[in-house]
């Protein structure tokens, strides 16, 4: 997944009203736009550095957008709109699934009057439903998070999936870690233990589940190396 244009650094300086952001760019202070909705927990200290996005849309209220926070020496990737577009290129490429060319592949497939899944694969006569999440906390480490809030979509996400199984699909969670720096996954169960519950029960029903990290390169993010699923 590459980026429209080189980004630009700054320093961070403080998140406000969930989407907004202030960061430092060239000595002067720019209100930017947060594309997370998430807690961003331990990434929101002052003086972080962070990379940005700059828009070629005259029209647009914000120039910028905030794409990677630098945890110490550690990038975070935090745009949760890119998690599907580099989970896209990686099943494209094979790397995820094996997808012949007499599968078919679908975007946003509605399961139901109130779900939609990131993604579908028809298989010959078998489907496949994907779920995919974006994942930014490390509080350990080497060890990556999911979630840093409590997460009411989350647990609606994997009803669906249970009841996709129920009705003879396979189903898939995937967590993608916009990280370079850790080497295992768990479910943060002190944050949102409802999640940690249901999750191992959908496990037992056969969900699942992967996680891979990412790596970062100049124009943009890839998927890079499977990591470990600690259950």
């Amino acid at each position: 997944m590459n980026f429209e244009k080189r980004l630009i650094s700054g320093e961070f300086i403080k998140r406000y009203k969930r989407f907004f952001v202030d960061v430092k760019i060239h000595g002067k202070t720019e209100t930017s736009h947060c594309p997370n909705t998430g807690s961003m927990m331990g990434l929101l200290n002052k003086g972080n550095k962070v990379w940005l996005s700059e828009s070629n849309n005259p029209n647009r209220k914000l120039n910028y957008t905030l794409q990677i926070i630098e945890d110490g020496k550690n990038k975070v990737g935090v745009n949760t709109h890119l998690t599907n577009k580099i989970f896209y290129e990686a099943l494209l490429d094979g790397q995820i699934i094996d997808i012949t060319k007499s599968d078919i592949l679908f975007k946003e497939k509605k399961f139901n009057q109130n779900t939609r899944f990131d993604f579908f694969i028809k298989k010959n006569e078998k489907g496949i439903f994907i779920e995919v999440k974006n994942v930014t906390l490390s509080r350990i480490k080497n060890i990556a998070e999911f979630p840093d809030a409590v997460t009411e979509r989350g647990l609606k996400h994997l009803n669906e999936l249970i009841e996709a199984k129920n009705r003879g699909f396979d189903i898939y969670l995937a967590f993608i870690i916009q990280r370079e720096d850790c080497k295992n996954f768990k479910i943060a169960e002190d944050i949102d233990p409802k999640y940690k519950k249901l999750l191992t029960f959908a496990l037992k029903n056969k969900l699942k589940v992967i996680c891979y990290d990412c790596k970062f390169l100049s124009k943009g993010i890839i998927i890079n190396n499977k990591v470990n699923f600690i259950k």
